[in-house]
């Protein structure tokens, strides 16, 4: 079996996972054909240095094994879309110490509000459809656009601690945060989320 076939050997159905859609955006599972529009995207070090897992340099086979972890998460991951294009990622991941959300967008994307888009209906779907109580984050001490996305979402800030970046081999200092249900239900009046599947 190549790795191709082994990366897609399990991935859902789309009509088995999820679909978020947003004033502007679509958030659905990544599907085999988007791994073109992820290598491009990803392989950017803007991108990498400010995420935890994203090795760079990022190619095809790493956008194909993204592709078959993501469709493992049980309706967590999601690509996010705009005009039917491929933009980036979010997803929320189990560890350890809870639930945690993970965000990333394309360059050309970063500016437009779309990551706070996207996070806002990440968030509903955690405390809804998942059920968590609380979601942690976490973001590098040097990126204060996603630091704001947070903010803007209702994350509090917790403390700083050291994240090993796999780009860079290395561990960095990172805000962390946390939003608990009681707050966000408290904040849920910037829009509802459709469910389109």
């Amino acid at each position: 079996m190549t790795l191709s076939e082994h990366a897609f050997s399990d991935i859902r159905r789309d009509f088995d996972a999820p679909a978020l859609a947003t004033e502007r955006l679509v958030l659905r599972v990544a599907r085999r054909r988007d791994a073109a529009a992820i290598a491009r995207l990803a392989n950017d070090k803007r991108i990498a240095v400010n995420t935890a897992r994203i090795p760079h340099p990022f190619g095809l086979e790493d956008a194909e094994q993204f592709i078959a972890a993501a469709s493992r998460e049980g309706g967590a991951a999601f690509m996010i879309v705009l005009d039917g294009t491929p933009i980036g990622s979010c997803g929320v991941d189990r560890r350890d110490h809870g639930p945690e959300i993970g965000y990333w967008l394309g360059v050309p994307y970063w500016g437009r509000g779309y990551a706070t888009e996207a996070v806002r209906a990440l968030i509903e779907h955690a405390f809804d459809d998942l059920q968590h109580d609380v979601l942690q984050a976490g973001v590098r001490v040097s990126n204060p656009a996603s630091r704001r996305v947070l903010e803007k979402c209702g994350f509090q800030w917790t403390g700083v601690q050291l994240t090993r970046i796999r780009a860079i081999n290395s561990a960095a200092p990172s805000d962390r945060f946390r939003l608990d249900r009681g707050l966000w239900a408290s904040l849920r009046s910037w829009g509802a989320v459709r469910r389109v599947a």
